[in-house]
């Protein structure tokens, strides 16, 4: 690949998913940049592979294996190999059984890769076999649901759904309902269980992304109410509603897409779409407390990763990334150098080489 040039074994390497013209987007398929780990600067490196609206990536955790949803009205999933030079090499595409799915994960053995179907509400299941890549659907979980805004919560909406690191666990937000559902996948038959509640969050959040934290606890970024919230264990299956604040200090509409932790646990971040903004969090373990909000640079920000001291944000409709660096002490971000131009830019995913044993 003509990327090759200038690969180093220092450089890191980061993945971006995006819309492509099916879903009004502008961009091609899913792109590379390099990252420079001692600068955090990203640089654009080109397509790496032609696919539709690979909205949202995720990774085998062991194998050199790429995995995109395709966000369409019949969805799709995709898998790659990605060889040392991040190139990509399609391997098999599969319908989700859905529509719109927008997130997916792998479990933590690597045995399975499921995929949350926004539009129908339902999540997927696919067996991955020794070289992870995956064979047809072993089931589709479909949720059931309404909340009180009859706009966007007329029916159940899957919008991430996340195994446990340690387990048999998935959590599943549920948009539609003001849930996060709880189910247990069966590693041989590929099976969810039925799902119970395991976050009843207060009627209009929009359970969109959420983040564990230490002690079991979740933070919650709720799309509706443009509030970030947290519950914890309470000795039952269903976690206490703990607290929760504006994730913007805007007066006007806000729709909060993604939150992340940082390493140490200390500190919370939480994109907001509408003011185009991250605002920052500190975190005591028991209360989320706003101490900065500062502009991203660019409009709509999707998706957001934090490597390192950095932090990176996905601007769908600016067609840009642009890359804060951390204050280690404060924990409020900073603007670094210019955006990184991409097209309708939706995930982020730094790629991490599987470590080859003799």
């Amino acid at each position: 690949m003509w990327w090759d040039r200038g690969m180093g074994s220092s450089a890191e390497y980061v993945f971006v998913g995006c819309y492509t013209g099916d879903k009004g987007g502008e961009g091609d398929g899913i792109t590379l940049a390099r990252r420079d780990p001692s600068t955090g600067d990203l640089t654009r490196l080109g397509l790496a592979a032609r696919t539709p609206s690979p909205s949202f990536l995720a990774q085998h955790p062991t194998l050199p294996v790429l995995y995109a949803v395709n966000e369409l009205d019949q969805g799709t999933i995709s898998a790659f190999a990605v060889a040392p030079d991040c190139s990509l090499t399609p391997l098999v595409t599969h319908p989700t059984g859905g529509s719109d799915p927008c997130h997916l994960a792998v479990t933590a053995d690597g045995r399975h890769l499921l995929a949350a179907n926004y539009g129908s509400g339902s999540v997927a299941v696919f067996p991955l076999d020794g070289e992870g890549v995956p064979a047809g659907r072993s089931d589709l979980l479909l949720l059931q649901g309404s909340g009180p805004n009859t706009e966007r919560q007329a029916s159940a909406h899957a919008h991430q759904v996340v195994p446990d690191p340690n387990g048999a666990e998935v959590l599943i937000s549920d948009l539609g309902s003001d849930r996060v559902w709880r189910s247990r996948l069966d590693p041989v038959s590929g099976r969810l269980s039925l799902p119970d509640t395991a976050v009843r969050a207060r009627p209009g959040t929009g359970p969109r992304h959420l983040a564990r934290a230490a002690g079991g606890a979740l933070l919650l970024a709720g799309e509706l109410a443009g509030d970030l919230s947290w519950y914890r264990p309470a000795g039952g299956p269903v976690l206490d509603h703990a607290g929760a604040t504006a994730a913007s200090l805007s007066s006007g509409q806000v729709f909060p897409s993604e939150v992340a932790i940082r390493r140490d646990g200390r500190f919370v971040y939480v994109a907001n779409r509408g003011p185009d903004t991250v605002s920052a969090f500190s975190w005591d373990g028991e209360t989320a407390t706003l101490i900065a909000e500062v502009p991203t640079g660019g409009e709509w920000p999707r998706h957001m990763i934090l490597l390192g001291d950095h932090l990176y944000v996905a601007n769908e409709r600016s067609h840009n990334v642009t890359i804060f660096r951390i204050d280690p002490d404060t924990g409020i971000p900073g603007v670094q150098g210019e955006p990184t131009g991409e097209p309708s830019p939706t995930c982020l995913l730094r790629w991490n080489p599987p470590v080859i044993r003799p």
